[in-house]
């Protein structure tokens, strides 16, 4: 992560964590051109040195988009990472189509059940992966089969499929190959960072002698918002809340989320007089 955030030490002095956003526009510079002083607006901040748990923040008019009205603040709170996450990893790195068999590796959190919703818009069959804890909570959203990873290695249960979806990419990338079925894609959007890199440095050797594609996205700020707001107003797509936090619990909600049994994305709450 030192490419990220400096080789000696973090670049910013002073770093304010949180990087989704939802809220009233309070100001604008003079050459903003997509947003007006009280437009409803949500967005992320990762690329502009995030900064949300705060009760204002500055950033760029293009990280941003207009809040859809049936989103409420808390729900959109929730939704710009996760979602531009799942958005960017499935539209244009692979053909959804019918009958394709996905499997979603730490779906629990906020980027997983955007995914299922996505790609349930066609008729795939979607296997969730995740503890024990969340299980429940997937089922209700309707994956058809999920598994307890403390129970079933997905690696080595004999069972193949057309795409891995990753948030968590806790293996090295020959552990995925025996689970992709022929000319299959292999999806990350995160996880740990050896593996990660691993993964970007193998891809083209991976589909050199294998067929099957290898894909790390490199997530860009708002993008897909657009595209997907008709759906969270229609009701297609729902954030999965958990919470709300209130500021003053930040320290608080950061110990849930390391502890890795949140049921969707995490949202702090901030009032402002």
């Amino acid at each position: 992560m030192r490419w990220w955030y400096g080789f000696r030490k973090p670049k910013p002095t002073i770093q304010i964590i949180g990087c989704d956003v939802a809220g009233i526009v309070e100001a604008v510079g003079n050459e903003v051109t997509r947003f007006r002083v009280g437009d409803a607006v949500y967005g992320d901040l990762h690329a502009s040195g995030f900064g949300a748990y705060a009760e204002y923040v500055c950033t760029n008019e293009n990280h941003l988009a207009l809040k859809p009205e049936a989103l409420t603040f808390e729900q959109a709170g929730a939704t710009p990472h996760s979602s531009t996450l799942a958005w960017q990893g499935l539209h244009g790195i692979v053909e959804l189509r019918d009958g394709l068999k996905v499997l979603i590796n730490g779906p629990g959190g906020g980027v997983g059940p955007i995914a299922l919703q996505l790609l349930k818009q066609r008729d795939i069959e979607v296997t969730g992966v995740d503890n024990a804890s969340k299980l429940e909570m997937m089922q209700s959203l309707g994956f058809d089969h999920v598994i307890d990873y403390l129970q079933e290695d997905f690696t080595r249960s004999g069972k193949r499929y057309d795409i891995i979806f990753d948030t968590k990419t806790g293996y090295f990338p020959t552990r995925y190959l025996q689970v992709l079925r022929p000319g299959g894609s292999y999806i990350t959007v995160g996880g740990s960072t050896p593996r990660l890199f691993s993964a970007l440095i193998l891809s083209g050797l991976i589909k050199r002698l294998s067929g099957k594609k290898f894909r790390l996205v490199g997530l860009r700020a708002a993008q897909g918002l657009e595209e997907m707001a008709p759906l969270f107003e229609s009701g297609i797509l729902k954030p999965a809340v958990d919470g709300p936090f209130e500021l003053s619990q930040a320290a608080d909600a950061m110990r849930y989320y390391l502890g890795g049994t949140q049921k969707g994305r995490i949202v702090i709450r901030v009032s402002t007089s």
